[in-house]
């Protein structure tokens, strides 16, 4: 018996060799109408995808694991895939099958990565989906972006300590690094692709850019060779990427940028985070700021509107141009919503076009919006007058006109799904498509054509035209009259009665029967793509086109709330101040019955508003409704307000909530005071500030002491906007000693032992905390809330009593420091002995009469040199 190893199949050789290339991804290998997967990537598919895993041959004397999926269904598997963050290549058949020895070419026709997806399949409609590259070169970080879906991409230089704020306003779904990116670099591990160093070089992306874009160098587009190196490295790995992934670099990526970052309100990652702008804190998309706000028609509107929220501006003009589009469009914002409810998602078809992996039905969508927008009008026109941004907008839909022209001469007005099943090229569009398609669908026409000319020209009445499976087309002649046959006739079958006749007339109509629906699929599938290239001419237009519908559609949603919500559009004034009148929650007020609107007012002599009041009472909601209804002013909406007027504004901090951090190995006061510190030392005067509890993961007097000294820095270094919520009633003293902090707290009303949350904010501080109530609220036991109670009642009387031996203390004090001053006693011993009378005397005994007796036996002690024993 033989042990020899069988050679490969040429087919396995094949996989092998493509394998080879993409040995950190999934294979999904086109073989007739599955995508099989081979060896480890058959076993992980199985895994992760919940298919069979089977055996088929053997390689080096193992079984070769396979699992496959339909080709048909292909998408719902890559989706899944791609969710659980892995990257997939797809290599498809592109030679014909039979055409030589061996197997079938094959080759990688494109990469499926998280950051690539151009697919409607694969993508949620209301999210954008960007990809990021990150390069630390020296101490800059190149950081850039992009995304296949809009054709954006920009870069910039940032730090280390401002990346995962970047990331967070990004939010991209997968991030470019160099395979020796330092490992104290902050960056989500989840999402990371690493990448060769050298696809970062500077040199060698400046010229992949400057080729890309037929530029002589960068300055175009604000870049300087040796100055913005670690920019261009970042932004050239990301179009290198592209091309890979993509077969080539997408035609509507056609422009790059640098961000200027100082166009929009900063916000950490931990603001973004705690004012739940588009997920809550337990990652639910919903109850969001946008998910109350979005009522937007279309796809594109919803995920503009997302990149509002978290690029809030902080040019006062260009806000401006916003308030002016919502407060003229709010009459017309249902007759826009209504129009925009037909208009398909243009960004992503044009994306897929640029990529050349658009559907047919994709382009009778376009054709039909394009038709629906060009068509457009706003009655009266007053809108044209009053905004110039409304006038912008509406002037770039009939620029789509002659593209849904195109789409409507070429592609039938319903296509079929598959451009492999026919039916997509429009009748006329082409001469030899209609002559096969006739052929297809009217052949018994001209047979009965044929049969009539043949019995005039042979004068035989009984002729027939006819057709089987086996001999194809043939005229048919009885034997009596086959003597009369022309001499074109060519016998094709001798049967007993009949024989049977072909003509090159009817061979040339046979062989275009039997090859007309295979030639009309091919030349269907060379006219498509060749139409499709056509397109790609047309993307700068059909992306202006995306644009201007998207913020339309975001502007008539804002306007809505303007005209139905109760909302108000903010006043933008020059001198430092928060003021709004009955202010609400967006989120809270939109799941509440009867939300109780209140008042903030900050300005340049109310720079810190102490707030005190129970838990639940409001403070955090509060506080975040400060922080949403100056964001919302900000993308030049409308807030839920009474009225509302704003100076300028350049961050919003927040110190709200925490969790440990333990990946990171940090607690949760770790983590609370790393966010902390670095709202100290970035805060301005311009910056709003929300601090809540900030020192309750520590001891008492810890929390208490850095509570007053965060407060204190915060204005008197800051001096920013800052609403501190605290339960440490210690610093409800801080407004006798700072005359720009004032105290407010939360309204409550105590019944028994029951409390009723009044949620309105008043001047002062609260008088207690009302936490046992609280715990009651919670559904605490009745035996532990009375255990609660009567501890409570120790403490305070302990309290009392410890205050009162701090006001002896107190008085005392300066009494001990001038017997010690002209008796030369050192301070240590001023503090022993001040122990020592607190801890000998209870609170009854310690009066101030026998605290200064106290001292006064002391002087006598330490002028005679005595030890005092008493």
């Amino acid at each position: 018996m033989s042990n020899t190893v069988k050679p490969l199949t040429p087919m396995m050789a094949q996989y092998l060799a493509v394998k080879a290339e993409h040995t950190d991804k999934l294979l999904f290998y086109r073989m007739g109408d599955f995508y099989e997967l081979f060896l480890t990537d058959a076993e992980e598919a199985a895994r992760l995808l919940d298919i069979t895993l089977t055996a088929r041959g053997q390689m080096n004397g193992e079984p070769i694991k396979m699992a496959g999926v339909p080709y048909h269904a292909a998408e719902q598997y890559l989706a899944k895939l791609i969710k659980l963050g892995k990257s997939v290549a797809i290599c498809e058949q592109v030679g014909e099958v039979g055409a030589g020895k061996g197997p079938v070419e094959r080759k990688v026709t494109r990469i499926v990565t998280p950051g690539t997806l151009t697919d409607n399949a694969l993508l949620e409609d209301k999210e954008t989906n960007r990809i990021a590259a990150i390069y630390p070169l020296k101490k800059r970080i190149g950081l850039a972006w992009l995304s296949l879906q809009s054709g954006e991409f920009k870069t910039k230089h940032t730090t280390a300590e401002a990346l995962p704020h970047e990331l967070a306003r990004l939010q991209a779904a997968e991030i470019l690094v160099p395979d020796n990116v330092a490992d104290d670099l902050t960056l989500p591990n989840q999402r990371l692709t690493r990448l060769n160093h050298w696809q970062f070089a500077a040199d060698s992306g400046t010229e992949l850019i400057q080729r890309h874009f037929g530029s002589q160098d960068l300055r175009a587009f604000g870049l300087t060779p040796k100055d913005d190196d670690a920019a261009i490295g970042a932004a050239a790995a990301l179009l290198n990427y592209a091309r890979q992934t993509q077969s080539q670099i997408p035609h509507h990526l056609d422009n790059l940028s640098l961000d200027d970052g100082g166009q929009y309100l900063d916000m950490d990652a931990a603001t973004r985070r705690n004012l739940e702008l588009t997920q809550t804190l337990s990652g639910q998309k919903s109850p969001t700021l946008l998910s109350v706000l979005d009522h937007c028609a279309t796809h594109m509107g919803s995920r503009l509107l997302a990149l509002w929220l978290h690029h809030p501006l902080r040019r006062r003009t260009h806000i401006e141009t916003r308030q002016h589009a919502v407060q003229s469009l709010a009459p017309h914002w249902h007759i826009i919503h209504d129009m925009l409810n037909g208009v398909s998602d243009i960004e992503r078809i044009a994306a897929r076009i640029a990529v050349g992996s658009v559907r047919p039905r994709d382009l009778s969508a376009l054709s039909n919006s394009l038709n629906i927008l060009a068509a457009f009008r706003l009655p009266e026109n007053d809108a044209l007058n009053n905004s110039s941004l409304v006038a912008t907008l509406l002037s770039v839909f009939p620029q789509g006109q002659a593209i849904a022209d195109l789409i409507t001469a070429a592609i039938l007005p319903e296509p079929a799904v598959w451009l492999r099943d026919g039916g997509v090229i429009n009748d006329g569009y082409h001469a030899e498509l209609d002559d096969l398609r006739r052929i297809q669908n009217h052949g018994d026409e001209f047979l009965q054509q044929l049969e009539a000319r043949e019995r005039t020209r042979t004068g035989i009445s009984t002729l027939k035209v006819e057709f089987n499976r086996v001999h194809g087309f043939y005229i048919e002649l009885s034997k009596a009259q086959a003597e009369n046959a022309p001499a074109d006739y060519q016998r094709r079958q001798t049967l007993k009665n009949a024989e049977r006749y072909i003509t090159p007339e009817l061979k040339i109509f046979e062989d275009k029967v039997l090859n007309a629906q295979e030639n009309s699929l091919a030349l269907e599938k060379r006219l498509y793509d060749a139409f499709i290239v056509q397109l790609q001419t047309h993307l700068p237009v059909l992306q202006q086109c995306a644009k201007a519908t998207a913020q339309l559609d975001v502007l008539s949603c804002l306007a809505a709330n303007l005209h139905e919500a109760d909302y108000c559009l903010p006043q933008w004034v020059d001198y430092p101040c928060i003021h709004i009148n009955h202010g609400r929650h967006p989120v809270v007020a939109a799941q509440t019955a009867a939300f109780t609107p209140n008042h903030t007012r900050l300005d340049d002599k109310r720079r810190l508003m102490l707030i005190t009041g129970p838990n639940m009472g409001g403070k955090s909601t509060y506080m975040r409704q400060t922080a949403l209804i100056v964001l919302l002013a900000h993308i030049g909406a409308p807030v839920p307000a009474q009225s509302c007027t704003l100076g300028a504004i350049d961050h919003i901090f927040t110190r709200i909530g925490a969790s440990d951090d333990l990946a990171g190995n940090r607690s949760t006061f770790m983590v609370e005071m790393s966010e902390t510190a670095y709202i100290l030392r970035h805060a301005t005067e311009q910056s709003l500030v929300l601090m809540d509890e900030v020192g309750r993961g520590t001891s008492t007097f810890d929390g208490l002491a850095l509570a007053q000294a965060i407060a204190e820095h915060l204005l008197q270094k800051n001096r920013s906007f800052t609403l501190f919520a605290t339960h440490y009633f210690e610093l409800t003293r801080l407004p006798e000693q700072h005359a720009a902090a004032v105290n407010m707290h939360l309204a409550a009303l105590e019944q028994g032992h029951d409390i009723v949350f009044l949620h309105r904010i008043e001047p002062g501080p609260a008088s207690k905390s009302y936490g046992i109530a609280v715990a009651k609220l919670a559904g605490l036991p009745a035996r532990a809330l009375t255990a609660a109670r009567k501890h409570l009642h120790d403490l305070e009387q302990h309290a009392a009593a410890t205050q009162t031996q701090l006001d002896i203390f107190t008085s005392s004090a300066p009494v001990f420091q001038a017997a010690a001053t002209d008796n030369d006693v050192p301070g240590q011993t001023i503090s022993d002995e001040l122990a020592q009378l607190l801890s000998k005397c209870t609170p009854d005994e310690l009066t101030p009469k026998t605290a200064l007796d106290y001292v006064y036996r002391l002087k006598e002690c330490w002028q005679n040199g005595q030890q005092h024993t008493d």
